[in-house]
């Protein structure tokens, strides 16, 4: 994107996006009887915002969006819980993109994978306790398996923009 403009109103719509989606996530009532799991909807967001509008744009999109949604929906610990899992979920995913390691989906898998092991781990700090651990791999099973269903509607999303931008 070379147009200051269009930066700007695609950054915009990213954020926008995101905490639209934030907030349908916060409607659905999925977990099937196990805490903690969800679709990762804003995530969508992020990885498209990765692979079109830039790697700082789509930090800054995923930071605005873990803090208006938290502060909205959420209360101090999920605020805490989603900035751990939200940063080191998009440190690994830029660190896999860079490297050209992994296709969008696989970015968005290991996405889902750290974003789960980032809230254990501040719920561990938080808790005062690492018996919480026990529960991360079914956090990771589900962080996967919604992470390759966002990495494939986002390898979507990303080459229908690119016509767009372009």
């Amino acid at each position: 994107m070379k147009n200051i403009s269009k930066k700007t109103a695609f950054f915009a719509l990213f954020v926008a996006l995101a905490f639209v989606f934030s907030y349908l996530e916060s409607l659905i009532p999925f977990n099937f009887g196990i805490p903690g799991i969800k679709l990762g909807l804003a995530n969508l967001v992020v990885v498209t915002a990765m692979y079109t509008a830039g790697e700082k744009q789509a930090f800054a999109v995923s930071v605005i969006r873990i803090i208006l949604a938290g502060l909205t929906f959420g209360g101090v610990f999920s605020l805490v819980y989603s900035l751990a899992g939200g940063i080191l979920s998009f440190c690994a995913m830029l660190l896999a993109k860079r490297c050209k390691s992994l296709s969008v989906t696989g970015v968005s898998i290991l996405g889902g994978a750290t974003h789960n092991i980032g809230q254990i781990a501040a719920a561990a700090v938080v808790m005062q306790t690492y018996r919480i651990v026990y529960y991360l791999p079914v956090l990771l099973l589900a962080g996967a398996v919604t992470g390759a269903v966002i990495g494939i509607l986002s390898k979507i999303i990303i080459s229908r923009l690119n016509k767009v931008i372009k």
